[in-house]
């Protein structure tokens, strides 16, 4: 598929990256020279510099044979415009546009087909909705939702007083007197795709999935506890603590959020009247202890910079805050933190990555594309949603009479709103929504991609 990009940032570069591990076309535009020669040192890929709303530029990459433009500047405005001309030149072209200004987001979605969009990615709101989920649950450091809310895959920590250490994983179920499957695990930053024969031990970072009514009971089980958010302090007071704040509120929770910018405060404070705003810089010891980060349910670290966010975190952790949450702007090796004690990462670029590529890889195989593609263990994983239909080899059979390729697990089948965690006897019937597990360097495209 010919794609063209237009921003060879954070999110453009990591699209990059991906896109073209999957052998599409791509040609990026952007108005620096430099960042475009970096990029196509590294990736396979040509590039043009320019304007990306000029139509001699898009003419230039390729735009009238190409079958998707993406569109990730720093500039809302120079998105939709890009995405309106290239439209324009070529009316069967399919366009995403970042959006991230509050104030656009609604009418935009709303008159997207007045603005020839095909979707509309918004990085710092999915971050926002990625922590709500995170604080609903606040003993797992990251949660995915499938099928509907019927499937979750959830990351847990295994420390030296866990009650799953040195487990067997196919002995977990009545350990935890919960049904549930390990997906995956992460032992010494390196992905396992395990049997049911594997032990787990100390220091293991697990990826568990189990129905969405299953998690409140394995929390309590493993004798994780976990307190009710009610009060959460913000490092930062940029788009998505707006966004956060905004979700936050409206479940009863109060929110404090504390930025260094005077005119940013006076400003969010205008947009967000149910919030507290504090004037501070949160870099400095004092101002964290007057306004008392050690008595909240959660800290949320959301500045500008990563450092900063991890650094925040580790202290905030040292306070003994029962749910912290950093996030990553960049995060290009998350594996460097994963011995640290930052709590749950979120990182913006990655969750507007996985939506994008879940529809390019819908656009590049239209009968039987994945639903949903999540990254998990440090991006190294992929847990990917199908439905079978019709089509689909083998409905109808066990599970332990049909091959599957290497290093593949179906970890969950939703049918209608049962949750099923497969075993030998499980069969996959049309209409089930399927959720697999494999390494991200295999691309899983099609459900029937996983027979042998």
């Amino acid at each position: 598929m010919k794609i063209i990009i237009a921003g060879d940032g954070k999110v453009g570069n990591l699209l990059t990256k991906q896109l073209s591990a999957e052998g599409h076309d791509l040609t990026l535009i952007d108005t620096r020279p430099e960042a475009l020669e970096s990029t196509i040192q590294r990736y396979d890929v040509m590039s043009v510099t320019g304007n990306c709303a000029s139509m001699a530029i898009l003419r230039s990459a390729g735009v009238m044979d190409a079958d998707l433009l993406i569109t990730a500047t720093g500039a809302d405005e120079l998105n939709l415009l890009c995405c309106m001309t290239a439209h324009g030149m070529n009316p069967k072209i399919h366009t995403i546009a970042r959006i991230r200004t509050p104030a656009y987001v609604d009418s935009v979605f709303e008159m997207r087909k007045m603005f020839a969009l095909s979707m509309v990615i918004n990085p710092e709101r999915s971050a926002a909705q990625e922590i709500v989920r995170l604080l609903r649950y606040p003993g797992f450091l990251m949660r995915d939702t499938f099928a509907n809310g019927i499937v979750e895959i959830v990351e847990l920590r295994v420390d030296d007083n866990s009650i799953l250490k040195d487990q067997k994983l196919m002995d977990l179920s009545e350990v935890t007197h919960c049904k549930i499957l390990v997906a995956a695990v992460v032992r010494e930053g390196k992905p396992i795709i395990p049997a049911g024969d594997f032990i787990l031990r100390a220091g293991d970072r697990i990826f568990v999935t189990a129905s969405g009514s299953t998690l409140s009971a394995l929390l309590k089980n493993i004798g994780i506890q976990t307190t009710r958010i009610r009060n959460v302090v913000v490092a930062g007071g940029g788009r998505c603590a707006y966004y956060l704040a905004t979700s936050l509120i409206r479940e009863g929770i109060h929110v404090k959020i504390i930025e260094i910018d005077e005119k940013r405060c006076d400003h969010i404070a205008e947009i967000i009247p149910g919030a507290t705003i504090v004037h501070g810089d949160v870099s400095k010891k004092e101002v964290l202890e007057q306004e008392h980060v050690s008595e909240a349910d959660a800290f949320i670290t959301m500045t500008g910079l990563d450092e900063l966010n991890v650094i925040l975190s580790l202290y905030a952790g040292t306070l003994g805050v029962p749910k912290v949450i950093t996030k990553l702007g960049r995060g290009e090796n998350p594996e460097l933190l994963d011995k640290l004690a930052v709590g749950s990462m979120v990182s913006p670029k990655d969750l507007c990555a996985n939506s994008i590529v879940t529809y390019v890889r819908a656009m590049d195989n239209q009968v039987g594309a994945a639903r949903s593609v999540h990254k998990i263990a440090d991006g190294q994983v992929e847990a990917v949603e199908f439905v079978a239909e019709a089509g689909t080899k083998n409905l109808g059979r066990p599970l332990r009479d049909i091959s599957l390729k290497k290093n593949i697990l179906i970890a969950s089948i939703a049918r209608g709103r049962e949750h099923i965690l497969p075993n030998g006897d499980t069969t996959i019937e049309a209409g089930d929504k399927v959720v697999l597990v494999s390494p991200a360097d295999n691309v899983i495209l099609n459900l029937n991609d996983i027979f042998a």
